[in-house]
C-alpha cells in the first residue's frame, strides 16, 4: 500500500488543502456546525477510502446534499437529523448488497443536471446574507426558502457590514483569478487551491481589522460550539467535539423519509462521480459501483453516529487527486488523516475564518453547478432534454428536492414518450 507513497503523499496534502475550506463551506451551506463538515471529511478519507474500490475517488461532504441537510436540520433539529444520516447509510448498504450500482446509468441525465443546477441556485442565493455580513439581521439567516432570502434582501442590505462585504469581494476576486488560464498555468496553483487562498485572505482581513471600529463581529465569523474553542490540544476535550444521534426520534416518519432521500441522492451523486473520475483516471481503472455503495453506506452510517454530515464521492476533490498524480487510494486515506490532525489539534483556528470567505467559496460552487453554459448546452440538445431539466430546477427551487426529483422524473418519462410517438 505504501509502495507509491512518493506520489500519494504530496497528492494527499493537496487534496487536504482543497477539502478543508470545502468541508467548512458546505457545513455553512447546510446550516450545521463547521465541525460536522470536518468529521464528514475525515470519515470520507479514513473509513470510506479503504473500503472503496476506487484508486482516485475522494469522498466527503458534498454540495449536492446541502439543501437536504439544511431543510432536515430546520425541520427536526441536528441530533434527530443525524439519525436520518445513519438510516441513509444503512439504506446504501442495502443498495450495495442488492447490486444497485448500475442504476445511475439509467437515471435521466437531464433530471440529474437539473437537480445539480437547482442546488447550485439555492446555495448561491442562501449565501447572500453571509456575503453581506447580516450583522443584526437575524431573520435573514433563519430563512428556509429561496424566496424568503430574496424577500429579506432589503434587511440584508440595511444591516450590511462594510468589512464583511470587503472580505467577500476580496475572496471572490481571488477565486475568479484562480480560474483564469494564466493562473492555472502557474505551478503553485496545483498545490494552493483558490478556495484555501481565499479563506486565508479572509483570515488576514479579520486579524488586521480586529480591535478597530470596522472589526468583524462574532456573528460574521465561524462559530465553534460552546466548549470546543477552549479544547485546544487537550485530549480530554476531544470528545466534546462529537454530537450523537437522537435515537428517540426513530418513530418519526419524517426521519425515515429524510434517510431514504439521503440514500437516493447521495448514491446517485456518488455513481455519477465514479463515472466521471474513471474517465479521468490516466490508468483507466474501473471502480466497482456496488462496492462503492457499500463503502459510502459504511461512511454515512459512521458519520451520522458521531455528528458528521452525509458523504458522497466528490468530483472536485477526486479531480484534484488525479491532477496531482496520485497512484493509489492511499492519497485519499492520508487526506482524511490530515483533516483529523487539524480537527484534533487546531479547532480554535476555525474561529478566525470570516463567514464571508466561505460564502465566496460557495458562490463559486453554486455558480459552477448552475453555470449558464450548462443551460445553453442542454437547450441546444433539444426540448426532450431541456423541458425535464427546466421543470426539475423549478420544482426543486419552489417546492423541495425530493418532490422536485419526482416531478422531473415524471416529466422526463412523458417527454421521452411524446417524442417517441412524434418520431413515429
Amino acid at each position: 500500500m505504501f509502495q507509491h507513497i512518493g506520489r500519494d503523499l504530496p497528492s494527499s496534502i493537496v487534496v487536504f488543502l482543497v477539502a478543508l475550506p470545502l468541508c467548512l463551506g458546505i457545513a455553512l451551506a447546510s446550516g450545521a456546525a463547521p465541525i460536522a463538515g470536518l468529521i464528514a471529511g475525515i470519515i470520507g478519507g479514513i473509513i470510506v477510502a479503504p473500503i472503496s474500490g476506487s484508486h482516485v475517488g475522494v469522498s466527503g461532504p458534498a454540495a449536492g446534499l446541502a439543501v437536504i441537510v439544511y431543510d432536515g436540520i430546520q425541520e427536526v433539529g441536528f441530533e434527530a437529523f443525524l439519525l436520518a444520516v445513519v438510516i441513509g447509510g444503512l439504506a446504501q448498504l442495502v443498495l450495495g448488497i442488492a447490486r444497485a450500482g448500475i442504476v445511475g446509468k439509467y437515471f435521466p441525465g437531464s433530471v440529474i443536471q437539473g437537480m445539480l443546477a437547482a442546488i447550485g441556485i439555492i446555495i448561491f442565493i442562501k449565501q447572500i446574507p453571509h456575503g453581506l455580513g447580516y450583522a443584526g439581521a437575524e431573520g435573514a439567516t433563519k430563512a428556509d426558502k429561496v424566496f424568503d432570502v430574496l424577500l429579506l434582501l432589503g434587511d440584508n442590505l440595511a444591516y450590511a457590514a462594510p468589512t464583511a462585504i470587503a472580505v467577500t469581494a476580496v475572496c471572490l476576486a481571488i477565486l475568479i483569478l484562480w480560474e483564469t488560464s494564466f493562473m492555472k498555468a502557474q505551478s503553485f496553483t496545483k498545490v494552493l487551491s483558490g478556495s484555501l487562498v481565499a479563506v486565508l485572505a479572509g483570515v488576514v482581513v479579520n486579524l488586521v481589522t480586529r480591535g478597530g471600529s470596522s472589526a468583524l463581529t462574532a456573528k460574521q465569523l465561524v462559530d465553534v460550539p460552546t466548549g470546543h474553542a477552549a479544547s485546544g490540544i487537550d485530549p480530554t476535550a476531544w470528545g466534546s467535539l462529537l454530537t450523537f444521534p437522537d435515537f428517540a426520534a426513530i418513530g418519526d416518519s419524517a426521519i425515515w423519509i429524510m434517510g431514504v432521500t439521503i440514500a437516493v441522492v447521495a448514491s446517485l451523486e456518488t455513481l455519477l462521480c465514479v463515472e466521471a473520475t474513471d474517465k479521468l483516471d490516466p490508468e483507466k481503472r474501473v471502480t466497482p459501483t456496488n462496492r462503492e455503495l457499500l463503502a459510502q453506506g459504511v461512511g454515512n452510517t459512521m458519520s451520522g453516529l458521531i455528528g458528521g454530515l452525509p458523504i458522497t464521492q466528490v468530483i472536485v476533490r477526486s479531480s484534484a487527486n488525479i491532477q496531482t498524480g496520485n497512484a493509489t487510494k492511499m492519497s485519499a486515506i492520508l487526506h482524511g488523516a490530515w483533516l483529523m490532525v487539524f480537527f484534533l489539534l487546531a479547532p480554535t483556528m476555525l474561529t478566525y475564518i470570516p463567514l464571508g470567505s466561505l460564502a465566496a467559496v460557495l458562490f463559486v460552487v453554486g455558480y459552477k453547478l448552475a453555470k449558464p453554459a450548462t443551460f445553453k448546452r442542454i437547450f441546444e440538445s433539444g426540448m426532450k432534454h431541456f423541458i425535464p431539466f427546466a421543470v426539475t430546477i423549478l420544482a426543486i427551487v419552489f417546492i423541495d428536492l425530493l418532490k422536485g426529483l419526482g416531478i422531473g422524473l415524471v416529466v422526463a418519462l412523458l417527454c421521452g414518450k411524446l417524442m417517441a410517438e412524434k418520431s413515429e
